[in-house]
């Protein structure tokens, strides 16, 4: 059970004299990529091309999809282990499933400490899915909650899937990011539920997602919220037509630190419902 006692407190930890200013920020560059476990469009697995293309973008926060631990058709390696020594960044693994001697599912990668990650199982599609968040220490002091997502299959299921997010959030007061392959597209009931819970940047005309070398679908989405703490300086849909059939998305946010935002002391109690 989660409840909003735990997200409140957590918020509260977070709350460190960080600003003395209301106009302080801290800008985060944040990657959302499904790497298709390194399968590249030339039917090699090579996952030094996806670590290289992340020490180039040199992200704070990263959302990796499609990520194997242990699997014989990637060679039997533990992927985050192998991207956080490729990457100097901190990593989680979150299983969706057992699979091929090892375990499917995705990761994240922080430039900052990760204090903790847990996985949450959300309602299952064709396969087992989960959400798999980070609570990551920013250097200002505060702490902000890195949620990964990778949504499958029918929309039936990635509305179910959805609608779990959003319960297993709703108690969070703690500044989030939710970024994945949600495998919908604006305007549908699925990117409804997640758009009435965060904030969804607009990628601009250049914004198909999938596939890398015809991009026709805009399925992968970096979002936020409280919308008050975050200033989009760019968001962008990069041409990288080798190493996944996805194109990978960047936005850049300033993110607001002032003490305006800390959390009321006296909201504490009244935020205290079990979900």
């Amino acid at each position: 059970m989660v409840t909003r006692m735990k997200w409140t407190a957590l918020l509260l930890l977070a709350c460190t004299a960080c600003a003395s200013s209301p106009d302080d920020s801290l800008e985060l560059t944040v990657l959302s990529y499904n790497i298709k476990r390194g399968y590249g469009n030339d039917g090699v697995t090579d996952l030094t091309r996806a670590a290289e293309l992340i020490r180039r973008l040199d992200p704070d926060l990263v959302a990796l999809q499609e990520i194997d631990n242990g699997c014989t058709r990637s060679g039997g390696i533990d992927q985050m282990a192998e991207l956080e020594k490729l990457t100097g960044m901190h990593a989680a693994f979150g299983a969706f499933m057992p699979y091929q001697g090892g375990e499917y599912g995705m990761g994240l990668l922080s430039r900052y400490p990760i204090l903790e990650s847990t996985n949450h199982v959300l309602p299952e599609g064709a396969e087992p899915r989960t959400a798999l968040d980070a609570r990551v220490q920013l250097p200002c002091g505060d702490q902000l909650l890195l949620c990964g997502v990778h949504f499958y299959a029918s929309e039936a299921e990635r509305l179910a899937q959805a609608q779990a997010l959003a319960d297993i959030y709703a108690g969070c007061s703690l500044p989030m990011i939710v970024a994945g392959d949600f495998n919908s597209e604006p305007g549908s009931v699925v990117l409804d539920v997640i758009e009435n819970h965060w904030t969804n940047a607009d990628k601009g005309e250049d914004r198909f997602t999938f596939s890398s070398t015809a991009p026709t679908s805009e399925i992968d989405f970096i979002l936020y919220r409280p919308a008050d703490r975050f200033e989009v300086v760019s968001i962008d849909v990069l041409d990288e037509p080798l190493i996944s059939d996805h194109r990978p998305v960047l936005m850049v946010v300033k993110y607001r630190t002032g003490p305006q935002f800390r959390y009321p002391e006296h909201d504490l109690e009244s935020d205290h419902e079990t979900r």
